[in-house]
């Protein structure tokens, strides 16, 4: 019977070869996409998953509040000491380890790294996270001070081939280091990727950060802090004494009230956390079901141009099923042929899909920074989502036509009394609404994606940004900085450059308490204020403009007490630019007054408001040097390598351009905006090819009385008109409803930042308009090529 189904299955193929191939095309391209976003959802699902004991690792956050309980900055560090405090408090921890990243210059021989992948790691980090050890004791590696653990592909760059065990190599400049092992890099499902590990203990020395510091220094939170739980221990119950343990053990006043511990699941890293301070970029778990419901809506689109052409093509098989009702085939036998044929067609479709996937993975792995692979398609899991994917979607695409189709009398069919409720199509038409309304929310979420992206890229950040050449660890050398100043400006190649403690399109994560003077007396500032550490030259080699006062002039020696604020800051203590000119103003160890107000500028990412900022002077440790170029810009950055190789040498050259810096704070959006540009074409293309299907079949049913319009006097203009309108209705009906759903959908993605576009009207109608004008390509093709027919044949037709 199954052999009997499948060979009328394949005759039904043959004999609508039209129908047939668009049907398996819509289908392949359909799962093809399902799959190429299944792999890319299961790999952001997949993070940090491949530790043993993932279900019992948890990270602790840290937040403060301001006065008012309002959470002003939220970290994924902590400072040193709660590590061995949280150790002896709490004993339902089996292990707590400490990690602190950093950049450092290695050295062995000639060669010379620079690599920001540095972390400094407690010796029983092997016994909380699964890290292959390939040389070395992992039990004795990171025990002892200046111990430092190589990465295979680090060690393979210095090393070559040799054993790099109990090699010394020189770091930073300033400590002679013992190589103690070599260790598999962490998968890419990692939340962090050390590409050397340093013993933590090294800190202890002075030079690096101080014994002191790590016992007693509660306020520096430079430290990854990981807990093991032990099995049963309940997170919630900890989360809960934390309050009384930070009253406890930091020695300030009540701690609980501006400071909140948090425990976070290792594995919700990387999709649920967005700290101030993350290890490395995350990701989002709403993109998840985004890209999910997208991979979703698109095979969902397939199927129903799979119903839509079963059902129209049905009025010519009508007879065909009405016979064999006759002589007395069941309706389950009907059934299960109306889905042998959908199997089939499924079956055919998936290898064409996984065709596809084979080809277009390079691109997507390109296009998302990714190593997805083919193979994790034949793993158990995938296996069993392409066998519930098959199964779904033939029993989607097959079971209107099956099911609905099967259920008229034959004597009905017999005498054609169902065309009219097939050719009515009601059903038709709603598929029809549905597949173009997801088509255009994917259309109008693409145009205001990229008109959010055009508005962050033309926003005015209140500085230049543009020819700004970003240097690290250059300003912080014991050299003298004028001099280097002279030098760069006299190649001719540089306009202005000025150092910080921190960069535009970087965080600005630290802040101190400020006092100012209020009435007869000085009281404590309630507001957020950043602090930013800056030389004589910050300011003009940005180009920021001053609101009122001056900048750090090299011409008062008191500067050094001074502060200049923002415009925002000013505002935020209630004061005008040129009121606050003068005022009595303590910051940190600054202990003097406001000299400079500066205009309001942008130092973050526009997903942030803007920052209250108070700039104090610094000619020492500023480790970011920010270069103004001019002219041709290779040759000038070929000029300022050869200077500063004259003042660091033996330190590899290394640069960022600040525009490149803030084009990767938006790479996230920009990858989405690609997508759904992507997407929302496929979605068209396969929605055209419904609709050309479609147009098909209505005008192989209305030859003949478009024969007799022509031969009436109707000319090809009005006959094209007369085909296309019912469909262009149905687009309409299509647009007014996906508006109203992709202006919600967007609203909520751009309150994602705090300085956005408006959703236009014209966008909207744009969208229709493109949908409209490409559905009546589809349509035109067809209908013109009926329209144009020998009336004469026309009517021969029967």
């Amino acid at each position: 019977m199954l052999r009997n189904y499948l060979l009328i299955a394949f005759r039904n193929f043959q004999k609508y070869k039209v129908f047939s191939f668009i049907n398996i095309t819509g289908v392949a391209v359909g799962m093809a996409c399902f799959l190429l976003l299944a792999l890319y959802v299961n790999d952001e699902l997949s993070f940090d998953r491949y530790n043993t004991k993932a279900d019992r690792i948890y990270r602790v956050t840290r937040t403060f509040l301001s006065s008012e309980g309002v959470a002003t900055l939220k970290l994924a560090q902590l400072a040193a000491p709660f590590g061995p405090s949280i150790k002896q408090d709490f004993p339902e921890t089996e292990e707590v380890v400490r990690t602190a990243g950093n950049d450092a210059l290695f050295r062995y021989g000639d060669k010379v790294l620079h690599d920001e992948n540095m972390y400094f790691a407690e010796p029983n980090l092997f016994k909380v996270f699964d890290i292959d050890v390939l040389n070395g004791n992992p039990d004795q590696a990171l025990v002892n001070p200046f111990s430092v653990m190589f990465s295979r592909p680090m060690a393979e760059k210095y090393f070559g081939k040799e054993n790099p065990v109990g090699k010394m190599v020189r770091m930073e400049d300033q400590f002679d280091m013992v190589v103690t092992g070599v260790f598999e890099p962490l998968p890419i499902q990692a939340h962090f990727h050390p590409s050397f590990l340093v013993s933590f203990s090294t800190l202890s020395d002075e030079r690096a950060y101080g014994a002191e510091q790590l016992n007693n220094n509660w306020v520096s939170n430079n430290f990854n802090t990981y807990l093991l739980l032990k099995p049963g221990a309940d997170p919630k119950r900890m989360e809960a004494a934390f309050p009384a343990f930070q009253d406890k053990n930091i020695p300030t006043e009540k701690p609980s009230a501006w400071s909140v511990l948090n425990l976070q699941k290792l594995t919700d890293i990387h999709l649920h956390s967005h700290t101030d301070s993350e290890v490395e970029p995350t990701s989002d778990i709403r993109y998840i079901i985004l890209f999910s419901a997208i991979g979703l809506f698109i095979l969902f689109i397939a199927c129903i141009n799979y119903m839509n052409l079963a059902t129209a093509r049905f009025a010519g098989r009508a007879k065909e099923v009405g016979m064999r009702k006759a002589v007395g085939a069941e309706r389950t036998q009907l059934i299960s042929q109306f889905l042998s044929e959908s199997f089939l067609l499924v079956v055919f479709a998936l290898g064409i899909a996984l065709f596809l996937v084979v080809f277009s993975l390079p691109a997507l792995n390109d296009f998302t920074q990714k190593q997805l692979s083919t193979q994790n398609l034949f793993e158990p899991f995938f296996l069993i989502i392409l066998l519930v994917v098959t199964i779904l979607t033939g029993l989607v695409s097959g079971s209107y036509p099956a099911f609905f189709l099967t259920s008229f009398r034959p004597m009905n069919m017999l005498k054609g009394e169902i065309a009219s409720t097939i050719k009515s199509g009601k059903l038709r038409k709603i598929l029809v609404i549905t597949q173009f309304t997801i088509a255009i929310v994917l259309i109008i979420s693409t145009a205001i994606a990229y008109s959010q992206m055009r508005y962050i890229q033309n926003y005015r950040l209140g500085y230049s940004k543009e020819q700004v050449l970003i240097a690290s660890d250059a300003g912080d050398q014991k050299t003298n900085y004028e001099t280097l100043k002279h030098q760069l400006i006299q190649t001719g190649a540089v306009n202005n450059l000025g150092r910080s403690s921190r960069i535009p399109s970087g965080r600005l994560l630290d802040s101190q308490e400020a006092v100012a003077m209020k009435g007869d007396k000085m009281a404590p500032v309630n507001i957020n204020l950043r602090s930013l550490q800056i030389d004589y030259d910050f300011i003009p080699a940005y180009q920021i403009k001053m609101a009122a006062g001056r900048n750090f002039s090299r011409n008062y020696s008191t500067d050094t007490n001074m502060v200049v604020l923002n415009e925002r800051a000013v505002r935020l203590l209630g004061w005008t630019p040129e009121l606050a000119i003068g005022k009595t103003f303590h910051y940190g160890q600054s202990k003097g007054q406001i000299i400079g107000v500066t205009q309001d500028f942008h130092f973050e990412s526009l997903h942030q408001q803007m920052s209250a900022i108070a700039m104090v002077l610094n000619t020492h440790n500023l480790n970011w040097l920010s270069i103004q170029l001019k002219g041709d810009i290779p040759d000038a950055v070929s000029k300022v390598e050869t200077v500063l190789k004259r003042f660091f040498p033996g330190r590899p050259f290394e640069y960022q351009f600040l525009d490149e810096r803030f084009d990767k704070l938006y790479a996230r959006e920009q990858t989405q905006q690609a997508l759904f540009s992507i997407f929302a074409s496929i979605a068209i293309l396969i929605s055209c090819l419904g609709l050309f299907g479609l147009s098909m079949f209505m005008a192989e049913q209305r030859t003949k009385e478009i024969g007799i319009r022509k031969v009436l006097g109707a000319s090809v203009v009005s006959l094209v008109t007369l085909f296309s309108k019912d469909f262009l209705k149905l687009v309409l009906v299509a647009v007014v409803i996906a508006s109203p759903i992709a202006w919600y959908a967007m609203q909520n993605w751009l309150d994602e930042f705090a300085y956005r576009t408006t959703i236009q009207w014209w966008v909207f109608v744009l969208a229709g308009g493109i949908t409209a004008l490409i559905a009546l390509f589809t349509i035109g093709l067809q209908s013109l090529k009926v329209a144009m027919l020998n009336p004469v044949k026309s009517l021969r037709t029967e």
